[in-house]
């Protein structure tokens, strides 16, 4: 696997993620960000949390998305997360993409919104 940056060196990538406390939650956060072509795909899978809320440490069985998306539809996907999330304080962070498979980055690219000729 070549692990090159993308074609265009003035594009970026990221990962956003969030965590939500059931499974038919998850996968409609993931849903609605890849129908709105702000993320070209989503991964759903389970985590166990621990940490702390309002002075007590917690634990809770929670499902992580992972969203790929590009640099600069972060924080329209940010956003959006936000207003659809039922949490009070959602985690939504965004970790960028040093290297990948241009093959990849590309289809990241044509998969989600505003680029010119991408539908």
């Amino acid at each position: 696997m070549t692990t090159n940056a993308d074609p265009d060196p003035t594009r970026s990538y990221a990962v956003l993620t969030t965590t939500t406390d059931a499974e038919d939650k998850a996968y409609a956060l993931a849903a609605r960000a890849v129908e709105d072509q702000l993320a070209a795909c989503a991964q759903v899978f389970p985590v166990s949390s621990v940490y702390r809320w309002q002075g007590a440490v917690e634990r809770a069985q929670e499902w992580r998305i992972d969203f790929k998306t590009r640099g600069d539809l972060v924080a329209e996907l940010a956003r959006r997360i936000g207003e659809l999330h039922d949490y009070d304080t959602p985690e939504i962070i965004a970790v960028p993409v040093t290297a990948g498979s241009p093959a990849y980055l590309e289809w990241v690219s044509a998969q989600t919104r505003g680029i010119e000729g991408v539908s």
